[in-house]
């Protein structure tokens, strides 16, 4: 991930920070300017017991006369780090920067924070399904002997969110969540209502949102794209049987009848292995995340159906390559959703919310959830936020489209959702969203016309291996 950040002590002491801890000047990997980091101790279940050091990044603003309320950064996942979002800095960030500190939090497990991940090896690229999930095994096996997995919950990374807020020396502060981060930031704003300034919560998980049972949301993004593609003359005509065509996939991989003999999109080396559909559907559904991406699908699905599976695996590595930067730290991530999610996942709504994408998650999900063994955290009926809050949603989200952004509004006095409709997961960094954002922090009680967001066109759809028509 690139960062784009620089240090000012001065602008430190103006935004009201504290003595008490010290920054260093660090340049994470690929930025281009220094940053200001901390390492600060918060922790780790009781106040009198061990302690674990979180890793924060302060780009400062821009300005020297900064304003006293910084954003902070939640990234998503459960599993993200807030470094491994940084390059929303020259994007999201660029026009709030510039009077406001942007703090970076990696979340407890996750980056710099004491991550809590497992081996990635290239030789998982062609292992069987059964043989990830014995290797997964292993590892939960092996972290639980070294580390307490029950006190990585939503509510303890609330709580470490206040105590940096406490140690940097901030008030009030604004809070942008992404994706998971929404939920975070959610869970911060009704525990600790006297810090939040504003929420800004991009593409938005409701309250009583089960994280692996997606599978209606999920279908119809997918639904949605056949529809479009069957009403798009170029798409049409490239791709006229692109539904059955994708069943015919699925059927197969289901069956376990699809091995692949090619060469490796990293090596150029043979290759050999069976797609399973864990993989497949996996796949499938993180293409379904971007709006560009998705626009892709159609010829992914239509060379596979050929027999050319080089594009699918290349753009399935694209996701999963094991010397990425910025993957969401599994065992982080098995952590909070084990306690917090599978719990409430029962076969009534399993039934009610089944889905091609999301049914093979959802069937691993116990295995592993009875492998980390940790206490289920009871839900609460979700209070009230009075922050002023600004909602963006894609109408093209697979995950979170604007459905639940307008459940999790209704438990929210002062809320302003902003669908946008050639957007999927994401919409921070899109268009003039920057300046929205910039715009409703310096005037939250004020109404805010986003008209301008109609502007982003639908992207082109892929017709070959030459990339999107023109």
């Amino acid at each position: 991930m690139n960062h784009r950040l620089f240090a000012c002590c001065f602008l430190f002491l103006c935004a009201g920070a504290a003595q008490a801890v010290t920054p260093r000047s660090c340049h994470l990997p690929g930025v281009e300017e220094a940053l200001r980091c901390y390492s600060l101790p918060v922790p780790l279940a009781a106040a009198s017991g061990p302690t674990l050091n979180l890793h924060v990044t302060v780009a400062p603003a821009f300005r020297e006369a900064a304003r006293a309320d910084p954003v902070f950064v939640l990234a998503g996942g459960p599993g993200e780090a807030g470094s491994d979002v940084l390059p929303l800095l020259s994007t999201a960030f660029r026009r709030v920067r510039a009077t406001r500190d942007i703090v970076f939090i990696d979340q407890r497990g996750t980056g710099m924070s004491g991550r809590l991940d497992c081996p990635s090896r290239p030789e998982q690229d062609t292992m069987l399904e059964a043989q990830l999930d014995q290797e997964l095994l292993a590892c939960i096996a092996a972290a639980k002997k070294t580390h307490q997995l029950a006190a990585y919950t939503t509510a303890s990374a609330a709580r470490d969110i206040e105590q940096v807020r406490v140690q940097l020396g901030y008030g009030k502060i604004n809070v942008w969540g992404g994706s998971y981060g929404t939920r975070l930031g959610q869970a911060y704003a009704r525990a600790y209502p006297a810090s939040v300034r504003t929420l800004v919560l991009d593409g938005v998980a409701a309250p009583e949102q089960v994280i692996p049972a997606g599978g209606r949301d999920s279908q119809t993004a997918l639904d949605n794209l056949f529809a479009t593609c069957a009403k798009d003359a170029a798409c049409n005509t490239a791709y006229p049987n692109l539904r059955a065509e994708f069943a015919a996939i699925s059927a197969r991989v289901d069956q376990g009848q699809v091995a692949i003999a090619m060469a490796d999109p990293r090596t150029a080396l043979p290759v050999k292995f069976t797609l399973g559909s864990a993989r497949y559907f996996g796949t499938v559904h993180s293409i379904l995340y971007s709006a560009p991406d998705t626009r892709r699908l159609p010829f992914l699905i239509h060379s596979a159906y050929l027999g050319h599976w080089e594009p699918f695996v290349a753009r399935r590595n694209l996701a999963n390559d094991f010397a990425a930067d910025g993957s969401n730290a599994i065992l982080l991530h098995l952590a909070v959703v084990c306690a917090e999610d599978v719990p409430r996942m029962t076969p009534q709504l399993l039934a009610s919310d089944a889905g091609i994408l999301t049914h093979a998650l959802a069937e691993r999900m116990p295995a592993m959830c009875q492998a980390m063994d940790v206490p289920p955290v009871a839900w609460r009926a979700p209070t009230i936020i009075d922050a002023p809050a600004l909602l963006f949603s894609g109408a093209m989200d697979p995950v979170t489209p604007p459905h639940r952004a307008a459940s999790a509004a209704t438990h929210m006095r002062h809320a302003r959702q902003i669908v946008v409709a050639n957007a999927g997961h994401g919409v921070s960094q899109l268009g003039c969203a920057p300046r929205l954002l910039r715009t409703f922090l310096d005037n939250p009680d004020k109404p805010l016309d986003a008209t301008c967001l109609d502007d982003i066109p639908a992207p082109s759809f892929q017709l070959g291996s030459a990339g999107p028509q023109p």
